[in-house]
C-alpha cells in the first residue's frame, strides 16, 4: 500500500474553477506544512505550458497576475520582525534605507512611463514621444547603477564575506554552493543574501547577480522570461559559471540556490544543462527554491521504466532511497507492494519495453505509462539487475519552499506544482514543495527576513549577542508536522488528482542523510494505509515534521548529509575519491 501526500485543508487547485480573493487557494492549520511529492502524471485541469504559443503563456501570465493580486503587499510585508538584523532587507540600516528610497523612486518613475508618457504618445509627435522615452531610460539606467554598481561581467560574480563563513574549509573541498537572486536585488542586498545563506549553511556561497532595472520593469522582465524563455545576460553567465562547476572534477555536489526571479532564470538554465550534460555530470547537482516564480521545472526520469515504476508505485519514487536503508528494490517491492505483480520479484515493463533500453519513439507516447491502464502486454525483467543506488531522475533532488500568502510563490510554484496537468504531454513542474502558511502572519517574499528567518532562524550567542548560526530547536516550520492522507482521497470536486512520489519515498531519501544529532524518529500524520507501511518497516511513530523531509535541514551550521556523494568513488584503502572523469 502506498500513501499519497495531499494538502489538508484542499487539495489540488484547479485552474479552471474559482479560488479564493481574500485568502491564499492553499488552506493550512496553524503549525502544518502542505507537503506535495515531485508530479509524476495523471489527468488534470491546467492545458497550457512554457512550450505553448508565447502569446497563450503571456495572456495566461497576465490573467493570473491579477487573479493572485489579492497578495500582492506580501511582497514587502510585513516589515517587522526583522530577525537576521542588518542582513534583512526591511531592517532600518543606511544601506537598507538608501535601496529602498532608490526603488521608490524607480517605481513612480516606472508607472509614470506606462500609465502617463505611452497613453500620451497617441497624442504627442513622435520625435516627443522618443526624446521623452530616451529620458526616461536614462535617469532610470543611472539610478539602478546605484543599486547594481558597474556594468562588468565581473560584477554579475559576488561571494559570500569571510567572516559569516571561512572560505577553502577542507571539509566542503568537494561541494560548490550557488546562488541566483530574485527581483529588485542590488549589490546591497545581494551580499545581505549570501553572507545569511554562509551564515545559515556554514559554507561560502558564490552569488550570480540577476541585476535589477526596478520593480515594475522587473515584473515585465519576468513575463518576458516566462513567455518567450528569454535568456538575459545574467542566465547566461549563471549557465557558464554552472557547467563549469559541474564539469569541474574538484567537485561531487553543486548546490544551486535560487529565490523569486531567480526560479524562472534557474529554471532555464536547468534546461540547457538538461540538453547537453553527461547524466553522471546532472547527479551532483541538487536544487533548492524560495519563492519561485518559474512556470516549469524539468527533470526527466532515466529511463520509461522509471516513471512507469513511479507511476505505478510512488513509493518506489526515489529508487536511491530505497538502496540508502539498506533495502534491495526486490524485498522492498515484496515487503510493500504485495499483490500487483510484486510477489514474482520481476519489474514489469510498459508496452514490451526493457526500462534498461527505452526505444526511439516513431509516434507520439502514449498518455500513460501504465501498462495495466493501457491493456499492453507485459514483459518482466529481473528486477534485481536494476541498478539500487542510481537516482531515477537526472537530479537526484529539488525542493521547493514557498508562503501560501506570497505572491510570487503563488503566481509561481504553487499555481503549477500543484495544480494538475490536462494531458501527460504538458512539461510538469517537478521538485518536492514545502508550501506554508505562517500561523505568525509573516509569510511575505523577502529571502532574508521572510523565507530564511521564518524557515532557517538564526541563534545568538547568549553572551555576546551575535548570530552563531541556524536555531536547532524552536523552529516552528521544521517542527511542523506534514499533512497528507491516505491515497483514496485524491481531489476536490471529482477532479483527479495528479500523481506524485509519496511522502514515504521522500523521507527515504533523507534517511541516510540525517547526521545523528537528532532522534532519528519519524513522526507521519497518515491515514491507515501509511500507519500498515509504517509497521512492515518496524516503525511505530505516526507523525512526520519538516526537518525529516527536508533535505536542505540537513546542511545546517555546516553539517554534511551521510549520503556519499554521487561521484565519489570508495577506493580499496576505504578513501572516498573522485569519479567525476
Amino acid at each position: 500500500m502506498s500513501v499519497t501526500p495531499v494538502m489538508s485543508k484542499q487539495q489540488d487547485v484547479s485552474a479552471s474553477g474559482p479560488a479564493p480573493t481574500s485568502k491564499s487557494p492553499l488552506l493550512s492549520t496553524p503549525d502544518t506544512v502542505n507537503f506535495f511529492g515531485s508530479q509524476i502524471g495523471d489527468e488534470s485541469v491546467i492545458n497550457y505550458s512554457y512550450t505553448d504559443s508565447p502569446w497563450k503563456i503571456l495572456q495566461k501570465d497576465i490573467y493570473y497576475f491579477f487573479y493572485y493580486i489579492w497578495a500582492l503587499p506580501h511582497i514587502i510585508l510585513p516589515f517587522r520582525p526583522a530577525d537576521s538584523g542588518a542582513l534583512s532587507e526591511l531592517s532600518p540600516t543606511s544601506g537598507n534605507i538608501f535601496c529602498i528610497f532608490v526603488h521608490t523612486i524607480l517605481v513612480i518613475l516606472q508607472l509614470g512611463f506606462i500609465l502617463v508618457l505611452l497613453p500620451l504618445a497617441l497624442f504627442i509627435p513622435l520625435w516627443m514621444t522618443i526624446l521623452l522615452t530616451a529620458a526616461l531610460l536614462v535617469v532610470n539606467g543611472l539610478l539602478c547603477n546605484l543599486l547594481n554598481g558597474s556594468d562588468n561581467e565581473s560584477e554579475f560574480i559576488f561571494h559570500s564575506d569571510p567572516q559569516y563563513a571561512k572560505p577553502d574549509q577542507p571539509r566542503f573541498a568537494h561541494e560548490q554552493w550557488v546562488f541566483l537572486n530574485g527581483v529588485a536585488v542590488g549589490s546591497h542586498w545581494m551580499k545581505s543574501n549570501l553572507n545569511r545563506l554562509a551564515l545559515t549553511f556554514g559554507r561560502p556561497i558564490v552569488g550570480i547577480h540577476n541585476r535589477t532595472s526596478g520593480i515594475v520593469f522587473d515584473v515585465i522582465e519576468c513575463l518576458v522570461q516566462r513567455s518567450l524563455s528569454y535568456a538575459t545576460e545574467d542566465i547566461r553567465v549563471c549557465y557558464r559559471i554552472m557547467k563549469e562547476k559541474l564539469y569541474d572534477p574538484r567537485y561531487s555536489k553543486v548546490v544551486f540556490i535560487v529565490h523569486s526571479q531567480g526560479g524562472i532564470e534557474g529554471g532555464l538554465v536547468l534546461d540547457w544543462l538538461l540538453q547537453e550534460l553527461p547524466q553522471n555530470l546532472l547527479s551532483k547537482l541538487e536544487v533548492y527554491t524560495f519563492g519561485n516564480a518559474a512556470n516549469h521545472f524539468n527533470n526527466p526520469f532515466h529511463t520509461v521504466g522509471n516513471q512507469a515504476k513511479a507511476e505505478r508505485r510512488p513509493l518506489m519514487g526515489a529508487q536511491d532511497a530505497v538502496g540508502a536503508v539498506g533495502l534491495s528494490e526486490e524485498k522492498f517491492e515484496k515487503e510493500h507492494y504485495k499483490g500487483d505483480h510484486a510477489n514474482d520479484g520481476h519489474y514489469h515493463a510498459p508496452n514490451g519495453l526493457d526500462h534498461r533500453r527505452p526505444p526511439t519513439p516513431t509516434s507520439p507516447p502514449l498518455l500513460n505509462t501504465n501498462a495495466d491502464q493501457n491493456h499492453m502486454p507485459v514483459v518482466e525483467t529481473p528486477i534485481s539487475k536494476a541498478p539500487t543506488t542510481r537516482p531515477a531522475r537526472a537530479i537526484r533532488t529539488i525542493e521547493h519552499y514557498a508562503h501560501t500568502t506570497d505572491f510570487v510563490a503563488l503566481w509561481g510554484v504553487i499555481h503549477f506544482a500543484t495544480t494538475p496537468l490536462a494531458s501527460n504531454m504538458i512539461p510538469r513542474f517537478l521538485g518536492r514543495l514545502f508550501a506554508y502558511e505562517c500561523p505568525n502572519g509573516r509569510g511575505g517574499h523577502q529571502l532574508v527576513q521572510h523565507y530564511l528567518d521564518g524557515m532557517f532562524p538564526l541563534e545568538r550567542d547568549p553572551v555576546t549577542g551575535r548570530f552563531v548560526g541556524t536555531k536547532e530547536n524552536g523552529n516552528a516550520f521544521m517542527e511542523s508536522y506534514v499533512t497528507v492522507c491516505s491515497s483514496k482521497k485524491r481531489s476536490l470536486n471529482g477532479n483527479k488528482a495528479c500523481k506524485r512520489e509519496d511522502v514515504l519515498g521522500s523521507w527515504l531519501d533523507t534517511l541516510e542523510a540525517d547526521d545523528g544529532d537528532e532522534d532519528g524518529k519519524m513522526h507521519m500524520i497518515t491515514g491507515d494505509s501509511a500507519s500498515l507501511v509504517r509497521q512492515k518497516m518496524g516503525l511505530c511513530e505516526q507523525k512526520v515534521q519538516v526537518k525529516e523531509l527536508s533535505r536542505l535541514w540537513k546542511y545546517r551550521n555546516g553539517r554534511i548529509p551521510k549520503d556519499k556523494p554521487p561521484l565519489l568513488k570508495v577506493g580499496v584503502d576505504g578513501a572516498v575519491r573522485n569519479a567525476t572523469l
